[in-house]
């Protein structure tokens, strides 16, 4: 079994010129095209399997400084359309009320399966006690929280919101909680992210957006914690999936190793499979 749990989707009701630009960069003059093709649940799916994805993850956004909107109602009913596709909410705390509030209804009535918070984004530290209500609920529900912990090439992040030293604090408080850090520390901080995710029973690599073809450079011990690595492509910030996914698979790894990466960790945070 192939997990990519990083997606995002190839329509935002708003988006930045920053994002914009890097996503024009991926695909060049195929990017209107993109857009409209993967605006269909079905032909996503079809990308799936053309590139051997069981199941994606694909991510709500709600960060209208630095790249744009792609909001629950609409992710919601974009994975509605296959059971393949497994949705993640995302909360800003200074747009919502009362988040953790509106985190329960989107679990409980709307059919999301995990949380994305996007600190550098949204310009707060994840140990922020405003954010705690929002753990705390993620919690109790029994859902993971994926976490942008690294740098961002947008105009209006905040880079120093991306180290993962405040994840400790998280990670003590909230035993039960899973985190996975999207990006793994990127580029400054490849150490914390790794010893975190050793220190932690709760705490994963999630290694979205980088070239796997350098990750025994960025993680010389990966196979260490192989069990704590969940595999993400980033799309469309990343157009081929399927080569990706290839590199991943022609690491000097075991292939255990590459199956828990892929796939099986991935599967077990989900539950879609066994603990």
């Amino acid at each position: 079994m192939i997990i990519d749990f990083h997606v995002h989707t190839a329509r935002y009701k708003t988006i930045t010129p920053a994002y914009r630009n890097l996503l024009q960069g991926a695909w060049g003059d195929r990017l209107d095209w993109m857009v409209d093709t993967y605006s269909s649940p079905e032909a996503f799916v079809d990308l799936m399997d053309e590139s051997g994805i069981d199941y994606a993850v694909v991510l709500a956004e709600l960060a209208p400084i630095t790249t744009g909107i792609a909001d629950n109602e609409y992710v919601g009913q974009f994975c509605s359309r296959s059971r393949r596709l497994i949705p993640f909410a995302s909360i800003n705390p200074f747009l919502c009320a009362n988040p953790a509030e509106e985190l329960e209804n989107l679990v409980r009535n709307r059919g999301f399966k995990g949380l994305k918070l996007y600190p550098t984004y949204q310009q707060y530290y994840p140990n922020d006690a405003m954010i705690y209500p929002i753990y705390s609920k993620a919690q109790e529900l029994g859902i993971p929280v994926s976490l942008h912990i690294g740098s961002s090439v947008f105009a209006g992040s905040r880079l120093k919101y991306g180290d993962p030293i405040y994840l400790d604090d998280v990670a003590a408080d909230f035993p039960d909680l899973v985190l996975l850090q999207c990006h793994s520390g990127r580029p400054f901080w490849y150490d914390k992210a790794f010893s975190l995710a050793r220190m932690h029973k709760n705490i994963y690599l999630e290694i979205s957006g980088l070239p796997p073809g350098r990750l025994p450079l960025y993680f010389p011990e990966l196979e260490r914690i192989a069990h704590k690595v969940v595999y993400g492509s980033d799309w469309p910030g990343v157009p081929t999936i399927k080569e990706n996914i290839q590199a991943i698979k022609s690491l000097d790894i075991s292939e255990d190793s590459a199956r828990k990466i892929l796939g099986e960790n991935g599967c077990r945070l989900l539950g879609l499979c066994g603990p």
